[in-house]
């Protein structure tokens, strides 16, 4: 699923920093993988500049939800393509400090090949799933519920299938390569938190659940919940709500070195990099130097959601 609650554009007007009012499956992975980042993501609010990758996924995810609006034996590889380019020129219509992605490309030849690499993750789409077969009855959905705690989850869900016989899928779309076995846990942790939602806001809980890899050979990786796996997610967010309101509480959000870092867009804020954090934004509640309790629930998670390799 691609990123739609990240930080601001580089140039974007800076937003105030704000106390987090819920959690998405990415704000929650930021948290378990560095604290810090999550801080300054969610509270900070600090600007994060475009990446080709990440637009380039955002491009692709909007040709995939474009294509069903054309009936069912329009749906073709070749129509697929003719959306790339109106989809990328949308976006930047939108966001225009896209343009900086591709700074000297004078002849286009950058843009050229940015648009074919978007192609061959259409064309991998195509191998894996047959578009004239399916109808979905939502794309993009935000989904949005409040469970008895009262913790607001959040998100959006790349496409809902649902069959005549009434049971739900859900889908979403990765443009990067799937995974090995042993870093499953964190994409499908991210699809249980949606199917978790979609329980506690409809009362029915999805049959299947379904990540579709379009990089590398492409992949297709399934998995159908159960109440009691809904519950054991529940009850883990919930753990880590407590470490993040205690975070909050506190302004304590240590650096963590992770496989990330050398990614990320904050090294200038980063005690681990030599940068200087900026003071803390929000008020204190309670003592810094106050700490919570072991909570053996948040470790489990902290390791089914460790870096996507």
């Amino acid at each position: 699923m691609h990123q739609t609650d990240s930080g601001p554009a580089a140039d974007a007007p800076a937003r105030r920093p704000a106390p987090p009012t819920g959690l998405s499956p990415s704000r929650a992975g930021d948290f378990l993988t560095c604290p810090l980042l999550y801080r300054l993501r969610v509270i900070d609010k600090l600007p994060e500049p475009p990446s080709p990758a990440a637009t380039r996924g955002t491009v692709v995810h909007a040709v995939l939800e474009r294509l069903f609006d054309s009936p069912a034996a329009e749906r073709t590889h070749e129509r697929a393509l003719g959306l790339l380019r109106p989809q990328w020129e949308r976006l930047l219509g939108e966001r225009p400090e896209l343009a900086g992605l591709f700074p000297d490309d004078p002849d286009g030849a950058a843009l050229t090949g940015w648009l074919a690499d978007a192609e061959k993750l259409i064309g991998q789409w195509f191998r894996l799933e047959d578009p004239t077969r399916l109808h979905p009855v939502e794309r993009e959905l935000y989904v949005e519920t409040a469970l008895e705690s009262g913790l607001l989850l959040r998100g959006y869900i790349d496409r809902v299938d649902v069959a005549p016989s009434g049971e739900v899928r859900l889908v979403d779309y990765k443009t990067g390569r799937a995974p090995s076995r042993d870093f499953e846990g964190k994409a499908m942790f991210q699809m249980k938190f949606y199917a978790l939602v979609v329980w506690r806001w409809k009362g029915v809980i999805p049959k299947r659940l379904q990540l579709v890899y379009l990089g590398g050979g492409g992949d297709v990786v399934t998995y159908d919940p159960d109440e009691a796996d809904l519950r054991a997610v529940e009850r883990k967010l919930l753990a880590l709500w407590e470490r993040i309101s205690h975070a909050v509480a506190t302004g304590d959000f240590p650096a963590t070195r992770n496989r990330l870092c050398g990614w990320c867009d904050h090294q200038r804020s980063c005690p681990e990099f030599g940068g200087t954090t900026p003071p803390y934004p929000l008020p204190l509640a309670v003592p810094p130097a106050r700490t919570p309790e072991p909570d053996p629930l948040a470790d489990q998670m902290n390791n089914q959601m460790s870096e996507e390799s």
